[in-house]
């Protein structure tokens, strides 16, 4: 078992789905919920999985960095998905995600994207990197971390984006090639379509 504290203003970084929840559920994800509360979340096979990759990471730096809130975010999609009782998570669908072996192929999966941010890698060569079919691949990740492939590594690289404008206050030029895209204006799309804003309008706020 492990414990989340929620305040409001971490809840409105999450979720941004209109659909109709109950009770606490309801009120957390429809940000209705005014006042803190914390809650005792049992440790699925998910958040296990979440949990040992984050003490057992080998990053250092600003990929560590990036690689902890990566997880952070992944145990309270977890937690919040268990508060809205939307369905119980008690084990993973995909038979041969119970092998051990295979399990840490997609959690090297993971780790090969974040080392990549700056660096587009397929999911043919990911499939190569950690030696597992790309439809298992596919699969497992799904089962694994709630998301595709493609949908967490836009994810990341936008929340290393948002990161490197805001906080290292470099320039849409600058991040748009640390991140390796072929252009400005495809960022910014990739960008906005993410956070909701150009990535310039991030810098005036």
């Amino acid at each position: 078992m492990f414990e989340f504290r929620f305040t409001s203003q971490h809840l409105t970084q999450f979720t941004k789905s209109g659909r109709a929840l109950d009770t606490l559920g309801e009120e957390v994800l429809a940000f209705k919920r005014n006042s803190s509360f914390s809650r005792v979340v049992p440790v699925c096979s998910k958040s296990r999985v979440v949990l040992e990759s984050m003490l057992n990471n080998s990053h250092s730096g600003a990929l560590e960095n990036i690689f902890i809130n990566a997880q952070v975010q992944m145990l309270l999609l977890y937690s919040l998905d268990r508060i809205a009782g939307e369905k119980e998570i008690v084990s993973l669908q995909c038979k041969f995600l119970n092998n051990d072996a295979d399990r840490e192929k997609i959690n090297k999966a993971r780790e090969v994207l974040i080392e990549h941010i700056g660096e587009p890698i397929t999911i043919k060569e990911l499939s190569r990197k950690v030696a597992m079919n790309e439809c298992y691949l596919k699969k497992g990740f799904k089962e694994m971390f709630g998301t595709t492939i493609f949908d967490f590594y836009q994810s990341q690289r936008m929340e290393h984006a948002k990161y490197l404008l805001y906080e290292k206050g470099l320039s849409v030029t600058e991040v748009s090639m640390i991140l390796g895209y072929s252009s400005i204006s495809h960022f910014s799309t990739a960008f906005k379509k993410h956070t909701g804003l150009k990535p310039c309008e991030l810098l005036f706020r």
